[in-house]
C-alpha cells in the first residue's frame, strides 16, 4: 500500500501550516495528537518528516522518518514511525531508520499503524512493548533514555545498517504497489 494525495490540504497538528492531504496523513495527524495532549511530549521537542539520507554504491537516497523527539539540548531520543500493515513487519527497519537517524543511533523507536505497536530497542534490535499501551509518556521516556547505554555506529556497523535500511525501503516501503511509489535517488538538484 502506498501513500498518495488526495488533493486537498489540511493544518499540521505541530506547525499549525497547511499541508498535503495525503491516505496517511490523518493517521500522523492522530498519532502527533496522542503525543501531545495523551502522552505529554511537548510540541516543539517533535519534529516531522525529518529526512534520513543515505548512500548506497555511490548513489544517494531519502527517506522521510515520520516523527523524531529531541531533548532539550536538540539530540535526538525517539522516533516514531508509522506503517501502513502489520506492524512486526516493519520492526527492522524502524530499528535501522533509529540508528542511522542524524545524531542518533537513538535508545527507542516506536512502529505504529495507530491501532497497534511496537517499542524497540535500538541497541539490542528487540522488542520491549507491544500495544499501544507501549508508547512511553514523556516522563517515562526521558528516564528510560536516560538509563540506555546509547554508543555510535562504526564505519561497518553504518554501512550493513544502511544496506538493510535500503532493503526494507525498497521493498516494504518503495515498490509495494508499481514504479510510482518505488524510493527514488535523491534529486542532487534540489536543496
Amino acid at each position: 500500500m502506498h501513500e498518495t494525495s488526495l488533493g486537498g490540504t489540511l493544518r499540521d497538528y505541530l506547525s499549525g501550516e497547511e499541508i498535503d492531504e495525503t491516505t496517511f496523513e490523518e493517521f500522523r495527524q492522530a498519532l502527533a495528537r496522542l503525543l501531545v495532549e495523551e502522552q505529554g511530549y511537548p510540541r516543539e521537542r517533535i519534529r516531522a518528516k525529518v529526512k534520513l539520507t543515505y548512500c548506497i554504491d555511490g548513489e544517494e537516497y531519502e527517506r522521510p522518518l515520520d516523527f523524531v523527539v529531541y531533548d532539550e539540548k536538540d539530540r535526538p531520543i525517539f522516533v516514531v514511525l508509522f506503517c501502513a500493515g502489520n506492524v512486526g513487519s516493519f520492526e527492522r527497519e524502524t530499528v535501522c531508520a533509529a540508528r542511522l537517524v542524524e545524531g542518533g543511533p537513538v535508545p527507542y523507536a516506536l512502529v505504529t499503524d495507530t491501532m497497534n505497536a511496537s517499542l524497540m530497542d535500538v541497541r539490542t534490535g528487540e522488542v520491549a512493548a507491544t500495544g499501544m499501551h507501549a508508547v512511553p509518556n514523556w516522563d517515562a521516556l526521558l528516564e528510560m533514555v536516560r538509563k540506555a547505554d546509547v554508543k555510535p555506529l562504526t564505519e561497518e556497523q553504518r554501512e550493513r545498517q544502511t544496506r538493510v535500511f535500503h532493503t526494507y525501503c525498497g521493498f516494504l516501503f518503495g515498490t509495494c504497489c508499481s514504479e510510482t511509489c518505488s524510493l527514488p535517488p535523491k534529486d542532487k538538484g534540489k536543496a
